[in-house]
């Protein structure tokens, strides 16, 4: 019997790409006074995509259209977005203004690809978007308002507002696809939450791969808003860019079952690429000094949870552990201070492991 094949994965298209795809389109419907069902566009690989144009409106003076994303098979928080575009004549020759309406975040703080006082717009789609309208108007003398009009409610599920970037969401990318199933989404982000941080002065990074993590060390720690920093699941990649970017004293806060895979060597944290292999974790045990019953039980376990519940009053298996933890975060970033706190499942913090001061006073 022949194994039937997979489908392959569908790939998807930026806000930037729909946002340049709308504007060229309402460029033309501005310039030749017609509605166009659908507008090709040539990303900045070479490819060249067909978006439908929606909502057309024109007059002599001014015309619209929208896009609506399609972020193929790995969709995020803008898939299904409308990206608008207006196009509206200026009596200013030559100038060709691009202008983010309701909707688009407005930069607010330094160290992201954009000036501060800036709409979202990073460089690519900016440069994608002018060079669309001025494909049809060559000598200018017109102005392109993107918008998106449930921007800002999105934009309330992202980072953006951490980043800075206040009042909706950002035009992005850099090819114009979006590749299906990858994590360069997430790891793009970090990249710019690094950069943040640099240009706010944070000396100190809390590196969080949770929400509940995240709040118990800000809770303790009190750092500002840039220092705090959701790498989730990467870990390795997280801390092999902030000792590429030099910072050089790094909190990570995680939960028993996140710190077992870190201890286990896993720089991907992730269940579906490292297993939480409860075997090492009885491997650490043993080698701690617990009995074999202990170990046994450990090893026996269902979940991380479960052997954090049952052991950590009892036995040194945090310390253990950390201990492994501690080892292959400091290979991952060489020379930095690397310290762990210990975010319990009950809103409790369960410990600290590191260099740590003698008191947690809330100062570093």
């Amino acid at each position: 019997m022949v194994a039937e094949r997979k489908r392959e994965l569908r790939y998807g298209f930026t806000t930037g790409a729909c946002a340049a795809a709308a504007s060229l389109g309402a460029a033309r419907i501005l310039k030749e006074q017609v509605a166009f069902k659908n507008q090709e566009l040539e990303l900045p690989t070479g490819m060249k995509a067909c978006f439908e144009l929606l909502g057309q409106e024109f007059t002599p003076e001014q015309a619209s259209c929208y896009v609506i994303k399609d972020a193929g098979d790995d969709p995020d928080i803008t898939h299904g977005v409308e990206v608008h575009a207006r196009l509206r004549r200026l009596s200013e020759a030559g100038a060709l203004h691009v202008l983010g309406g309701t909707g688009v975040g407005r930069v607010t703080k330094p160290g992201l690809a954009v000036a501060v006082g800036e709409p979202a717009i990073n460089p690519v789609p900016m440069r994608m978007i002018r060079e669309a309208v001025l494909s049809v108007f060559p000598e200018g003398g017109v102005e392109v308002e993107i918008s998106i009009p449930d921007g800002v409610e999105r934009a309330k599920k992202t980072l953006n507002e951490r980043l800075g970037i206040l009042g909706g969401l950002s035009i992005l990318g850099t090819t114009g696809i979006v590749k299906p199933i990858s994590h360069k989404a997430w790891t793009d982000s970090l990249e710019v939450s690094f950069d943040v941080a640099k240009a706010a002065g944070c000396e100190t990074l809390i590196l969080c791969t949770g929400r509940t993590s995240e709040e118990q060390a800000q809770q303790l720690l009190q750092l500002s808003e840039q220092a705090s920093v959701m790498m989730g699941d990467h870990v390795r990649y997280a801390l092999e860019a902030c000792h590429r970017k030099g910072f050089g004293d790094i909190l990570i806060a995680a939960q028993f079952a996140k710190l077992v895979k870190i201890a286990c060597g896993h720089g991907q944290t992730h269940v579906s690429s490292s297993d939480l292999d409860l075997r090492d974790l009885a491997g650490f045990a043993r080698e701690g000094g617990l009995d074999a019953s202990q170990s046994e039980a450990i090893e026996c376990a269902n979940t991380a949870r479960e052997v954090f519940e049952r052991f950590s009053q009892s036995t040194p298996i945090l310390d253990l552990t950390a201990a492994r933890a501690l080892k292959h975060l400091k290979n991952w970033a060489p020379g930095a201070r690397i310290r762990i706190l210990l975010a319990g499942y009950h809103g409790q913090l369960a410990g600290r492991f590191g260099d740590w001061p003698t008191q947690p006073t809330g100062e570093l």
